[in-house]
């Protein structure tokens, strides 16, 4: 498959191995000093391309592959409150994204977790919630893009919760997220629900970013030749 990258930093460097050790061919890569290239005929001649940037250009990014008619597969978070106005554009345009706020098959395991720990909580009203997550220092946004879309599989399944906030919850309705960046830390989420007597937990821990750039690369096998706007659901079918 011919695969363009957008963004070449760490994680686009590990996903061009990987690609390649799949057996994939990377036929254009964008960075900061070649966009004009989204006009090439080597970007126009990829079957898909993957996004890793940053939260300002991820969406200026993604237009400029779908004008050159090339289906993106984007891994960029703190963007994405722009998404439901971007499907109306992908479903009305016929153009294909593949967004997940993170790649990893454990992350997607753990949320899967997540959602049915929290409709069993939803049942026990003496247990608050909390959320830490801890990333490395480049890490641009916080919360993190997993941490906020766990949180929001919370808030759906607990009816004593009713939003997120950054840090510490003041009023019984909100569900704290506590950000850490230091060092290189790929990725730690920890989900804690308290109670006067007891506490229970849940921890995803990522060792290194290569299971985010694997599940990039099967996500963009996945998305070849498809339309609209798909997600790790769609693809693993939890």
């Amino acid at each position: 498959m011919k695969i363009a990258l957008i963004g070449y930093g760490k994680m686009g460097k590990i996903i061009e191995k990987i690609a390649r050790e799949r057996g994939h061919e990377i036929v254009s890569i964008i960075d900061i000093n070649n966009r004009a290239d989204f006009k090439s005929e080597a970007f126009k001649s990829a079957q898909v391309a993957i996004e890793f940037t940053a939260p300002q250009v991820a969406l200026e990014n993604i237009r400029s592959a779908f004008a050159s008619g090339v289906p993106v597969v984007s891994g960029t978070t703190g963007w994405t409150s722009v998404l439901p106005e971007l499907k109306k554009e992908i479903d009305e345009k016929g153009y294909t994204l593949f967004w997940s706020s993170n790649f990893s098959l454990g992350v997607n395991i753990f949320m899967a977790v997540n959602q049915y720990l929290a409709k069993i909580m939803n049942r026990f009203p003496e247990y608050d919630v909390e959320m830490t997550e801890v990333h490395h220092t480049q890490k641009l946004d916080a919360p993190s893009g997993t941490a906020i879309t766990l949180a929001e599989e919370i808030l759906e399944n607990i009816d004593r919760k009713s939003l997120w906030v950054k840090e510490t919850a003041t009023k019984p309705g909100e569900m704290a997220i506590k950000s850490i960046r230091e060092g290189q830390v790929p990725g730690i989420h920890t989900i804690r629900y308290e109670s006067g007597v007891d506490s229970i937990e849940i921890t995803h821990n990522a060792k290194s970013r290569e299971g985010f750039a694997l599940g990039a690369v099967v996500a963009a096998e996945f998305t070849a030749g498809k339309k609209g706007l798909l997600g790790m659901n769609d693809m693993l079918k939890f």
